[in-house]
């Protein structure tokens, strides 16, 4: 079947086979709403299921960028779908809003249906960390495009909240403190760096042991990005948050001030929180000034929830209930910029 299609490079039988080894882990993923089965031409959600009042669509779309060639050197693939999904559903979360459905989009150079299971199985685990239907996606073959053992994966997101609790950041006042939320590492952004560093500036290897990061080089900066959505969520259902920020690239300079108004800025005390060794590797072998690792990497705070101050005991006991860590990070300001108190 299709032989002149496959002497050009694409294996419609690898593609049956693929779709036949994601079902198991597409079935996890089942959740209130979720309709159809895999195979038809478009994704579908009954929103009403939910019965909700005036429900707020907040969609989110993203890939994990330079990572993956990481994971390709290490012939990882089973964790790098988890990233993309954090990645969209943690976007959606800062405006309050629960993951409703995610859909992957995955283009190969050669279709290996035992990698592309590993790839959705890790895609599948982020959907059930999130709560989200895996209702549909893609997997294109692309011969030339790509090398045989290289990939790209996006994702993309919907998830909704009542219009009533929509977070916009329009509730932000001074003295309101950051309440920051623990990462499980580098998360998914600043690669490109990190690959310098690691690769081309000292040709380090990824399977070494490193007593400083309690593990290999490459597991380490492969770890997979944290979801947030259910500790996140029953903060808000607890307490009135006034506006949540997803620490992605840009760090905390650019990622922050997007929740404040113009006369408004954060002072942020780095003392107050515990990094993963990761990020002082990072800026040990790479040489890159200590302020600016915070323009460029999360710095082991992943999300930060704006609230005010006498919720701050309440907060962070929900966060303990979920296993995560929350520290008091620092505070708003009358001052605009971001303000970091850096160990001396």
């Amino acid at each position: 079947m299709a032989k002149s299609y496959e002497a050009s490079g694409v294996s419609l039988e690898a593609g049956y086979e693929s779709v036949r080894r994601i079902k198991k882990h597409i079935s996890r993923t089942e959740r209130l709403g979720m309709m159809g089965n895999i195979g038809s031409f478009g994704g579908m959600f009954d929103l009403s299921a939910l019965q909700m009042k005036e429900p707020i669509l907040v969609s989110g779309t993203d890939g994990v960028g330079t990572k993956l060639k990481l994971a390709f050197l290490m012939d990882k693939h089973d964790t790098i779908g988890q990233d993309v999904v954090a990645m969209c559903v943690n976007d959606v979360l800062a405006q309050g809003a629960q993951p409703l459905f995610f859909l992957d989009y995955v283009a190969v150079g050669k279709n290996d249906p035992a990698k592309i299971e590993q790839i959705v199985k890790g895609v599948a685990d982020g959907c059930v960390m999130a709560n989200a239907a895996l209702i549909g996606g893609e997997t294109a073959e692309m011969p030339d495009m790509y090398e045989h053992d290289e990939y790209d994966i996006a994702g993309f997101t919907v998830g909704v909240v009542e219009k009533s609790k929509l977070i916009d950041g329009s509730k932000v006042k001074v003295g309101d403190i950051l309440v920051g939320i623990q990462s499980s590492g580098v998360h998914s952004n600043g690669f490109s760096l990190v690959r310098k560093i690691v690769l081309k500036d000292n040709a380090l290897d990824l399977n070494q042991f490193y007593p400083e990061l309690n593990g290999k080089l490459g597991e380490t900066l492969l770890t997979p990005t944290k979801i947030y959505i259910k500790p996140v969520l029953d903060v808000l259902n607890q307490v009135d948050v006034h506006a949540i920020c997803h620490i992605t690239g840009g760090g905390f300079d650019e990622n922050i001030p997007r929740v404040l108004s113009e006369n408004q800025g954060i002072e942020v005390d780095e003392k107050s929180w515990v990094k993963p060794p990761v990020f002082d590797f990072l800026e040990k072998m790479g040489k890159v000034d200590h302020r600016e690792m915070f323009n460029i990497y999360n710095m082991g705070i992943g999300m930060v929830l704006v609230i005010d101050q006498n919720d701050q005991n309440q907060v962070l006991d929900i966060l303990k209930h979920h296993q995560e860590l929350g520290f008091v990070i620092g505070k708003v300001t009358d001052k605009p910029g971001v303000n970091i108190i850096l160990n001396a």
